[in-house]
């Protein structure tokens, strides 16, 4: 069976805790694998089990929607028209509600000018009552009929209600009115908090210059294939990624990588969707499609990164759950017992101070003020060039005590270049690059790039004539073993694009034998070919040894990679690697966030990684690690912190993918663009910097602070207001106060997340 997500927008939704109804139940719909309600943007995330099943289970989702919420409009995605209709349909509701509104406002002044206890009065504090609260008792009264009781809507009905019956008018219409407004400025202040959150966000492109024949038309980026040439005019967002082909311009990168300062890009650079051009006329060829672009998945995390629910958030739901029903009785209790046992008291009394209980007691400020604080600590991250894929990463980063790095590209720049070639055996230097070149030409590790780039600079542009300082006829012959089929190596989809590789294998009149490939690459060690006729290994001292070669013990900074011909000893090249120039001052201040460890994980020589890791003040550094003895020693670190600690693995996302996968939280350094990055991480650091790491941890404490104030705030009021209404210290005025305002308060407080520029 194949699995299929769905997306409906419940525009309308404005009841935080019904939204947490609506989630609990549709996940009791069968053939459902996963649902979330994002309060924050009003969307509810299925996951179907059985496409074949898709219809009736959004049917089903549908109807307990509308049982729950039946004035939200329900869209869906895929159907942009509904999206317009419903929108209008929105507005046209909320003018009659407020003119209603204003009239019973009217009405309700001038009941403090008609003489009490009046006919007069009494009918138009009704009429006033009807016209500010009626929206609230007809949703109240539908919810009864289906068994929903305990909601705000109910709470305010009994409420208001019960203050009429005891003849206290003015505090039963201030019930009503104040909780409309209330909810009204709340309301506000979280739509607000939706722009402020989608204006981060706001890098989508919403139009690409193609060129079809010799003119350029404009259409949707969805509709640009990959080779398709775009056009990009200073001003305009770059639609998709791809290569530049001609021109040259600064290209602003902020919406995307954080950085402030533009970037320089010319013909062969990749620019990706997202990046804002910024004075040059650029000519670019895609390199892919809009559902794969780099700015879609950014989009897609962003937006998506409520669904993964942080410990807080879930506690909270399931609090409010039982917290309303709690009140609810206590109310009762309070209103009846006192009556009972204590002589002389009376009822109307009591009444009216379990009424000022079942105000204050709606959960509202806490499922409503949560989730957003989360949502804006997310959105405030990605304006710095972090994603956080979910509010439970941004809450383990909270708690995270021990950070383990990578090296190479990582803690160090990854970018490597030969210093030395020393020669043994009677075997000269341009010998030696030469077989480690040949050797290396099918890796893709950044050591062996920088050997085959220095081959290019000392020998030049690569020839293919007989006389040429490359291997012989027979050698390109053996060499292209490694291929499938030599007659057809212009065709294949592997046949290789490097200089070297294409020198090597440009077909000949010789044929190649039948033979398998002789090219093999030994994780953690090297690799192994044959050049020649002659078997070549180059890679590290494991390998000499694993091989029974002897070779030189060198003693010098920079990784070394030993090259044996035959079995018999060639020499060793030195390539040298740079620190990143935040790194050390990102160790450092690691540490003065209260870091416990600090360790690096590296599978280069021992001597090497212990001078880095000094430089930088790493505590802990192990070297030589093969990629399995990486885990064993990554698991070795998780199992010595506390339950409540979290442990966290910066890596570049593809080489160390099972340590990120093993870690509480995974961080890809690099990620712009990496498709590996993204989907192996947590958090992807998109500027390549250590130090955003600090800034990540910055914004997980303060998102964390912000949502315990309002936790704080929110339950202590209230319990403060519950304990005077039941001594008679409190009335309907405060109630409320503890109500909407609380929740208002809170909401505000949360949007405070969204700002990172000072932390």
């Amino acid at each position: 069976m194949n699995t299929k997500k769905k997306e409906l927008i419940l525009e309308g939704l404005c009841c935080a805790n019904c939204a947490a109804k609506i989630e609990s139940r549709s996940k009791n719909i069968s053939g459902v694998g996963s649902v979330n309600m994002d309060f924050v943007s009003k969307k509810l995330t299925l996951e179907i089990e059985d496409e074949n099943e898709v219809i009736r289970i959004l049917d089903e989702a549908k109807n307990i929607i509308k049982r729950i919420e039946p004035d939200v409009k329900i869209i869906d995605t895929s159907i942009k028209s509904t999206i317009v209709d419903a929108v209008e349909e929105d507005t046209s509701g909320k003018k009659l509600k407020f003119a209603g509104l204003i009239i019973g406002v009217i009405l309700y002044i001038i009941t403090f000018f008609l003489v009490d206890n009046s006919t007069s009065k009494l009918v138009v504090s009704v009429i006033a009552y009807l016209l500010i609260g009626a929206e609230v008792l007809i949703k109240s009264f539908k919810n009864i009929l289906r068994g929903d009781v305990f909601d705000e809507n109910f709470l305010m009905s009994i409420a208001s209600i019960g203050a009429f019956a005891i003849k206290q008018y003015p505090e039963g219409i201030a019930v009503m009115l104040f909780y409309q407004v209330g909810e009204a400025f709340q309301d506000m202040a979280v739509d607000r908090s939706r722009r402020s959150i989608t204006k981060l966000m706001d890098i989508k492109p919403e139009f690409a210059n193609l060129q079809v024949n010799d003119t350029f038309k404009q259409v949707h980026p969805e509709d640009v294939q990959i080779g398709n040439i775009i056009l990009i005019k200073p001003g305009e967002k770059v639609p998709l990624d791809g290569t530049i082909i001609k021109g040259a311009s600064m290209v602003d990168t902020s919406d995307l990588t954080g950085e402030s300062l533009p970037r320089e890009v010319n013909v062969g650079s990749t620019v990706l969707g997202g990046f804002i051009n910024q004075n040059g006329v650029l000519t670019v060829k895609v390199t892919k499609g809009f559902g794969e672009s780099a700015v879609s998945k950014i989009l897609d995390l962003v937006q998506n990164a409520s669904s993964k629910k942080a410990e807080t958030e879930n506690f909270i739901t399931k609090f409010a759950r039982y917290y309303t029903p709690v009140v609810t009785i206590l109310a009762i209790l309070l209103a009846v017992v006192p009556t009972l046992v204590i002589p002389g008291s009376h009822f109307s009394q009591w009444l009216y101070r379990a009424l000022v209980f079942l105000v204050v007691s709606c959960p509202c400020a806490l499922v409503i003020s949560i989730p957003l604080g989360f949502f804006g600590g997310i959105g405030g991250a990605s304006r710095k060039g972090i994603l956080i894929k979910g509010s439970n990463y941004l809450e383990a980063l909270y708690n995270v005590k021990t950070i383990v790095f990578d090296k190479t590209g990582t803690l160090t720049k990854g970018v490597f270049n030969v210093t030395e070639i020393n020669s043994r055996n009677n075997i000269t230097e341009d010998e030696l690059l030469e077989y480690a070149a040949f050797a290396e030409n099918y890796s893709n590790h950044p050591i062996a790039k920088s050997i085959l780039k220095c081959y290019e600079d000392k020998n030049g542009k690569m020839k293919t004539t007989d006389n040429a300082k490359i291997p012989s006829c027979k050698v390109k012959a053996k060499c292209q073993n490694i291929l499938p089929d030599r007659i057809n190596l212009k065709k294949s989809n592997t046949f290789p694009t490097h200089k070297i590789s294409k020198a090597i294998f440009k077909p000949c009149k010789n044929k190649s034998s039948n033979d398998t490939a002789n090219y093999s690459e030994l994780a953690g060690y090297g690799v192994k070919t044959i050049v020649n006729d002659k078997t070549v290994i180059a890679g590290n001292a494991k390998l000499m040894k694993k091989e029974n070669i002897a070779y030189d013990n060198v003693d010098t900074i920079g990784t070394i990679i030993h090259v044996a011909v035959d079995n018999i000893y060639a020499g060793y090249i030195v390539i040298s690697d740079e620190l990143k120039n935040d790194s050390a001052s990102a160790i450092k201040a690691l540490k003065k966030l209260g870091m416990k460890k600090t360790v690096m994980l590296t599978g280069d020589a021992s001597r090497v990684a212990t001078e880095i890791g000094n430089k930088l003040g790493i505590d802990e550094v192990y070297s030589e690690l093969l990629p399995n003895e990486k885990v064993e020693k990554f698991e070795m670190l998780h199992s010595m912190k506390t339950p409540k600690e979290k442990i966290l693995y910066v890596g570049d996302g593809v080489n160390d993918a099972p340590v990120l996968a093993m870690a509480d939280v995974g961080v890809a350094m690099g990620g712009l663009g990496s498709d590996a990055a993204i989907e192996a991480s947590d958090v992807v650091i998109m500027t390549d910097e250590p130090s955003k790491i600090v800034t990540a941890i910055k914004i997980a404490r303060k998102t964390q602070s912000i949502v315990w104030q309002n936790i704080i705030f929110a339950l202590g009021i209230k319990v403060v207001i519950l304990a005077l209404g039941a001594l008679g210290f409190a009335n309907m005025w405060e109630a409320v106060f503890g109500d909407v305002g609380v929740a208002l308060i809170a909401v505000l407080n949360s949007m405070r997340a969204l700002n990172v520029r000072k932390l």
